[in-house]
């Protein structure tokens, strides 16, 4: 990038923000989150068509179409510090929806490895979401996005879970791991069997600072994770379901722009029985079921 308007404004004369290195108009609306850069091409291997339109750091982004629908994938990298960036910068070109595809750690012994776990809201252990709002203000996931999600599971036939995620910039310590040396402060050791009581069913790095920020900011945002560890039968299987949670993602986001067709035909902002009822006889071929 050649020199960028300001330090308080980290973008060139074009609007390419500094880390994402994307223009307005260079994704649309709707963007999938993975952290993992690798996940990116994974997640667009579904698509009808793709490529690759940058490449920072830990930001990776493609674009493309899924069954016909605009979309988009950016890697975050680990943790909400670096998903903040991504979030900031992707809303300053004109994204409003997100949804995150992540992996995770449950911690309900009924949720097993492979199933995929669809956040309804995170409890904030984390440290950006704090630099944003106090503690009080809750870190929702969007109704719309939740309830995609739900029915894209429901279509493809994947096992799935809704529930109260927590999510900490830490993956050891700030999780229950012993650190080097067996280090571990007492408010963490056994925060994985607090959560468990309260019903919190899983553990992970991102959701926290995504719905912190969306909600602030009056855009949507949801997660969708792979199981890949329980931390009550103590299993770990790397990668698994990350699949499953990818094809959810994908015909979420599908959904979504299905549902915000219908939306702006009708004239309508939010989601309602009947603009469900319209898609549900779109998929009926017309027809009442």
């Amino acid at each position: 990038m050649k020199r960028l308007k300001s330090a308080s404004l980290p973008e060139d004369e074009y609007g390419r923000q500094y880390h994402i290195l994307l223009k307005p108009g260079d994704v649309p609306r709707y963007v999938l989150l993975p952290g993992d850069p690798g996940r990116v091409a994974l997640i667009a291997r579904y698509w009808d068509e793709y490529r690759e339109v940058a490449k920072h750091r830990e930001y990776i982004t493609y674009v493309g179409k899924y069954r016909g629908v605009e979309i988009a994938a950016t890697s975050t990298g680990i943790g909400g510090p670096a998903a903040a960036i991504a979030i900031e910068e992707l809303l300053r070109v004109g994204v409003d929806t997100f949804i995150r595809v992540g992996t995770t750690g449950a911690l309900q012994e009924y949720i097993g490895l492979g199933d995929v776990v669809i956040s309804t809201a995170a409890v904030r252990y984390d440290g950006t979401s704090k630099t944003y709002v106090d503690v009080e203000y809750p870190a929702v996931a969007d109704l719309e996005v939740t309830l995609a999600l739900i029915e894209a599971a429901e279509e493809l036939g994947v096992k799935y879970h809704v529930g109260i995620t927590a999510s900490s910039d830490s993956f050891y310590v700030g999780q229950g791991r012993t650190g080097f040396r067996n280090y571990l402060p007492e408010k963490w050791a056994g925060i994985d069997k607090k959560l468990q009581a309260i019903n919190v069913i899983n553990f992970e790095m991102e959701s926290a600072t995504l719905f912190t920020l969306a909600n602030i900011y009056g855009v949507r945002a949801g997660t969708v994770s792979a199981v890949i560890a329980n931390r009550v039968t103590n299993e770990f299987i790397p990668n698994i379901g990350v699949d499953e949670a990818i094809k959810v993602a994908n015909e979420g986001a599908r959904i979504l722009s299905e549902w915000d067709s219908i939306k702006e035909k009708n004239g309508v902002k939010g989601l309602s029985m009947k603009i469900i009822k319209e898609y549900i006889m779109r998929r009926a071929g017309g027809h009442e079921i």
